[in-house]
């Protein structure tokens, strides 16, 4: 495209060719999710940006790193239940467990339960017991929404459906069973969603993430532990490594008694290689760090105070994959502080 210059008298010139003009498009949804406080940036600096989008670093998800490794530890087997249901057996986790499980993550202020929906679905006469004696069987369905709180973020709100039935001879204390059910089987739904702890693994058949070689508990036959509560980072700010002092300096040492024929993958022996550079891992860590990822593991693999190292405690894949996990969650959060501007520190 050409254009023509006017002179004074109103002539026109020789034509010179006019600079291309550069093709603006609109800012798709993804940018202006992935471009922080756009609102305050310049209309020219959005333009360049949408003709050349930046990579923006991702923000930290607000829990702190040892609520992350209780997030992504195995389930401890000596919490999973079992119950007949038509010709084979269910794994499952009690609805008290799966409360403590979430207020020693989450912290007793840090997550609520809102049951949205409730809906009786069947209510029918029906003999009960061996006696066959008249009573009730009903049924509910119900939608319960888990809300978290972690490190001053925006809420992470997860939703699940779960069903209860009600057998009893008197017709409202079967409505009152099937509505408790429904209710506790929708959180428990509502709450796997977040990791193994509250029973994502059990959805694995081959149970890889479901962590030492004793069988399932069966109620007072095998109680489940309580581990301490995971420490919560503070509102309003990054998530912080915590550090607290141990006994000793983690030392090298390959010398483990290993059970023999472990239950499930989580529980297979580590090689003498894998444990050393474990080990050499460990020590190349800060000292807060490593303080840290101590105390965490002391609490999620219950080492006893007594115990001067967790290094002969690092003996199993389920022990590598913490590790692992930990790790990855503190290289998170400090590639987001370090990517934060100066004015929002």
């Amino acid at each position: 495209m050409t254009v023509s210059a006017p002179s004074s008298n109103g002539a026109s010139t020789t034509s010179r060719p006019a600079a291309p003009r550069p093709i603006q498009r609109p800012t798709s949804a993804l940018e202006l999710i992935r471009t922080p406080d756009r609102a305050e940036v310049p209309p020219a600096t959005i333009h360049e940006s949408a003709a050349a989008p930046q990579v923006h670093p991702a923000q930290p998800s607000g829990f702190s790193p040892e609520q992350l490794a209780a997030l992504a530890a195995p389930l401890d087997r000596a919490n999973v239940r079992q119950r007949e249901q038509g010709r084979g057996k269910v794994a499952y986790l009690e609805g008290w467990q799966v409360i403590a499980e979430a207020n020693r993550i989450f912290g007793f202020d840090g997550w609520q339960r809102q049951t949205i929906a409730v809906r009786c679905v069947a209510q029918a006469e029906r003999p009960i017991g061996r006696d066959q004696k008249p009573g009730w069987g009903v049924t509910y369905t119900a939608r319960v929404r888990v809300t978290v709180t972690a490190g001053g973020r925006p809420p992470l709100m997860r939703e699940g459906s779960g069903a209860g039935h009600g057998i009893d001879v008197d017709l409202g204390q079967a409505h009152e069973s099937a509505l408790k059910e429904a209710e506790t089987d929708a959180m428990k739904r509502a709450l796997m969603t977040f990791g193994n702890p509250f029973g994502l693994a059990l959805y694995d058949k081959q149970q890889r993430q479901i962590s030492t070689a004793g069988g399932q508990g069966e109620g007072p036959q095998r109680p489940a532990v309580q581990r301490p509560p995971a420490s919560r980072p503070e509102p309003g700010g990054p998530a912080p490594i915590t550090a607290a002092s141990v006994q000793g300096r983690t030392q090298t040492t390959a010398s483990t008694i290993l059970p023999s024929g472990p239950a499930d993958a989580s529980l297979v022996a580590l090689d003498a290689e894998t444990i050393q550079h474990l080990h050499n891992t460990l020590r190349s860590l800060p000292r807060p760090l490593l303080e840290s990822l101590t105390r965490a593991f002391r609490k999620r693999f219950q080492v006893p105070d007594t115990a001067m190292t967790i290094a002969d405690r690092i003996s199993q894949k389920c022990h590598h994959d913490w590790i692992e996990a930990f790790l990855v969650s503190h290289r998170e959060v400090r590639s987001a502080e370090q990517h934060q501007r100066p004015g929002d520190r």
